[in-house]
C-alpha cells in the first residue's frame, strides 16, 4: 500500500521565511534605495558650492573617505570623496554651513516613515494573514481546533498495485482465513444483504509482538483495493483533555467519507484499558475510550467502514470495548508452526540469493518458538553473514549460524578463556548432552559449541525436535529438568567442584518445576488445583501466585525435591559413563564446535 503523506511545515519556517525578507529588506533593499537618494560630485564642485555658501549640512564621514553635504535648502543630498584639504573647517565655517558631526537624513521624513514603520507592518499582517490561512488548512477548516490539536494524525493508505496481498503473509492461515470473509464482504456487500447477515463493526487481532498483525491488516485493505487509515492508540493520547476524543472524532468522519474502508488501530490497549472504579476525575484516556465507543455505536449498518485493532494484551481490554456490537469477532494471530515457519522462511527470501544447499526445513525446526518478525531477521542475518564472507548467495551454514546469533549473539572474537575454563567449559555442555542423550523423550542433540557469544553465554548445547510437538508429558518435562542440570553434575562429577557457569540452567530448571506443581497439576498432594494465575500471556507470561503463605511454603519444598531427584539422576547418568563423559570432554575441548553427528558417533562407538 502506498502512504499518502500531507506535506506539513513546522512554525518554525514560516518565522524563518519572515526573518530572511526583513533581514534583505533592510541590508539590501534600504540602502539601495538611500542611494538612489544621493547625487554623486567631484570635490571641486563641493569647494564652489561652500564658497558660494550654497551647502546647508555637511557629514565627514572618515571611515569611509567621503563627505556627505546638503544644498541651502536641505532638499538635495550630494556625496564626494575627502582629499587631503587642510582648510576644510575654516571654509566650511565662513560659508554658515552646519558640520557639528550630526547625520544627515538621507531621505524625506514622508518616506523614511513609509520604510520604517508602515512598509514592515503591511509586511507582517501578509504573512500572518498567510499562516493564519495555512494553519486553518491543516486543522480542516476554519471550525477546527487551534494547531490541529483536534485532527487526527491517521496514516492514509490508497490502493496499489504493489500493496501487500495475502500472498505476502504467510504461517497464519487460521487469521488469513477469519480475514477473507471481510474482503469478500467490501467486495460484494449485496449478496450478505440478501440474506441479513452483517459483517463485525470491529475485529481484534491478538497474539504475541512480531506474529503480523499490522501486515495482515493491511494485506486485508490491499486484497479489498478500498482506502487504509492507519493509526496508533498512543496517538490519541494528548496533554489537552478532549483532544484524544476530537482525534477519535475526526477520524471516523474521515472513514465514513471514504467509506468502504478499513480503519486499523494499532495497540488499542493504550486507550482501550479497563476503566477503574474510581468517582470523579477528568482522565483523558478515559474520554477518548467513551468517544471510541460512542462512534462505534453510531456506525449504520453495513455502512463499509471496518474496524480492525491489534493488541498484545487483550485481557486488559475494557470489557464494553470487547462487547458483541463492537469489537465482535477476536482473531488469533499466533507464533507460526513448523509448517508455518517454513513457509514464512521461503517468503523472506524471495528476495535474496540462495546456494544449493539450502533446506528451510532444518532451519524451521531450529527455529522453534520464532515469531515472524525474528524469521525475517534470521533471513537477513544470513544474507549479511554471506556478504561479509565475500560469497554471492547465501549458504546452509549461513542461516544455522544466524539463528545462533539471534539466539546466543555474535561470536566474541577477543574472549580468551583459560585452560582450565575451557575444560569446565567443555565438561559442562557435555553433560547437558549426554544426559539428554542417555534419556528417552528428549530432543536430540543438533550442535554443542563452547566459543563464547556476546549474550555473556560460554557455551551451549542445541537441541532440536525431529518435529512440532504441543503438549509435553510429567515425564518428558522431568528429563527436561535433569538436561538441564546435567551441566552442573558434570562439573560435581569431574572436578568435585562447582561454578557460576550454571546460573541459567538453574534457572530455568525451577521455573519449569514451579509450573509442573502450581499450573500444570503435576503434583500428587495439589492435584489438580491451580496455585498460579497467568497475566500477559503473549509479553512473557507473568505469573503470581494465589494462595496462602502456609502453601506457598508446601510449594517450595515440593520444587526443591522435585529438581534435587533430577539432579541426582543426572549425577548418576554422568557417572555410569564417565568414559564417553571424558572422551567427548577432550574432542570438544579440541575442535571448540561439535555437530550432532560427531556427537551421536563418538557415544555409539
Amino acid at each position: 500500500m502506498n502512504e499518502v503523506k500531507r506535506p506539513k511545515k513546522p512554525l518554525i519556517y514560516y518565522y524563518v521565511i519572515v526573518l530572511l525578507i526583513l533581514l534583505l529588506f533592510n541590508f539590501l533593499a534600504m540602502p539601495y534605495m538611500m542611494q538612489r537618494q544621493i547625487q554623486q560630485v567631484d570635490y571641486s564642485t563641493f569647494i564652489s558650492m561652500t564658497e558660494n555658501g550654497q551647502v546647508g549640512q555637511v557629514e565627514i564621514q572618515e571611515q569611509t573617505n567621503q563627505v556627505i553635504f546638503t544644498d541651502k535648502d536641505n532638499t538635495a543630498i550630494y556625496k564626494t570623496g575627502m582629499v587631503n584639504d587642510p582648510d576644510l573647517t575654516q571654509r566650511l565655517y565662513d560659508s554658515g554651513a552646519k558640520f557639528s558631526g550630526e547625520i544627515i537624513e538621507q531621505m524625506s521624513p514622508l518616506l523614511s516613515f513609509l520604510l520604517t514603520w508602515i512598509l514592515p507592518i503591511v509586511i507582517f499582517i501578509g504573512i500572518g494573514q498567510y499562516m493564519s490561512k495555512k494553519l486553518m488548512e491543516r486543522a480542516g477548516g476554519p471550525n477546527s481546533m487551534a494547531f490541529g490539536m483536534g485532527k487526527s494524525n491517521a496514516k492514509v493508505y490508497v490502493k496499489s498495485s504493489e500493496g501487500i496481498r495475502f500472498s505476502d503473509v504467510a504461517g497464519e492461515d487460521e487469521a488469513k482465513e477469519n480475514l477473507t470473509e471481510i474482503v469478500d464482504y467490501l467486495h460484494n456487500p449485496g449478496k450478505y444483504k440478501e440474506v441479513g447477515a452483517s459483517m463485525p463493526k470491529g475485529i481484534l487481532l491478538v497474539g504475541p509482538p512480531g506474529t503480523g498483525k499490522t501486515m495482515l491488516a493491511k494485506a486485508v485493505a490491499g486484497e479489498a483495493n478500498v482506502p487504509f487509515f492507519s493509526m496508533s492508540g498512543s496517538e490519541f493520547v494528548e496533554m489537552f483533555v478532549g483532544m484524544g476524543a476530537a482525534k477519535v472524532r475526526d477520524l471516523f468522519k474521515q472513514a465514513k467519507e471514504k467509506a468502504p474502508c478499513i480503519v486499523f488501530i494499532d495497540e488499542i490497549d493504550a486507550i482501550g484499558k479497563k476503566r477503574e472504579g474510581q468517582i470523579g476525575g477528568n482522565d483523558e484516556r478515559e474520554q477518548t475510550l467513551n468517544q471510541l465507543l460512542t462512534e462505534m455505536d453510531g456506525f449504520e449498518e453495513n455502512s463499509g467502514v471496518i474496524l480492525l485493532a491489534a493488541t498484545n494484551r487483550p485481557e486488559s481490554l475494557d470489557p464494553a470495548l470487547t462487547r458483541p456490537g463492537r469489537f465482535d469477532r477476536r482473531v488469533p494471530v499466533e507464533l507460526p508452526d513448523l509448517k508455518g515457519r517454513e513457509e514464512i522462511l521461503k517468503v523472506h527470501s524471495k528476495k535474496i540469493k540462495l546456494g544449493p544447499d539450502v533446506d528451510f526445513g532444518k532451519i524451521a525446526r531450529m527455529a522453534s518458538g520464532a515469531s515472524g518478525a525474528e524469521l525475517a531477521n534470521i533471513i537477513n542475518e544470513a544474507a549479511l553473514r554471506a556478504v561479509r564472507s565475500g560469497r554471492k548467495a547465501v549458504m546452509q551454514a549461513d542461516l544455522e549460524e544466524s539463528i545462533e546469533v539471534v539466539i546466543a549473539g555474535y561470536q566474541k572474537k577477543n574472549a580468551i578463556l583459560t585452560d582450565k575454563e575451557k575444560r569446565i567449559v567443555a565438561y559442562h555442555e557435555i553433560g547437558h548432552a549426554l544426559v539428554a542423550a542417555m534419556q528417552s523423550h528428549s530432543a536430540p542433540v543438533q550442535k554443542i559449541t563452547i566459543v563464547p557469544r556476546t549474550s555473556g553465554a560460554l557455551g551451549y548445547t542445541m537441541q532440536v525436535e525431529e518435529g512440532e510437538h504441543y503438549l509435553m508429558s510429567k515425564e518428558e518435562i522431568e528429563n527436561k529438568i535433569a538436561t538441564l542440570t546435567g551441566g552442573r553434575a558434570a562439573e560435581e562429577v569431574v572436578f568435585g567442584s562447582v561454578t557460576t557457569g550454571a546460573s541459567n540452567d538453574i534457572e530455568q530448571a525451577t521455573k519449569l518445576s514451579r509450573a509442573m506443581i502450581t499450573r500444570y497439576g503435576m503434583s500428587e498432594e495439589f492435584d489438580m488445583v491451580a496455585m498460579e494465575t497467568v497475566t500477559n500471556q503473549y509479553l512473557g507470561g507473568d505469573a503470581s501466585l494465589a494462595c496462602s503463605a502456609e502453601t506457598q511454603t508446601q510449594i517450595d519444598k515440593q520444587v526443591v525435591t522435585l529438581v534435587k531427584k533430577q539432579h541426582e539422576k543426572a549425577r548418576q547418568i554422568l557417572t555410569d559413563n564417565r568414559q564417553k563423559l571424558d572422551e567427548l570432554a577432550k574432542y570438544l575441548y579440541e575442535k571448540e564446535t561439535v555437530t550432532g553427528e560427531e556427537f551421536m558417533s563418538i557415544l555409539n562407538a
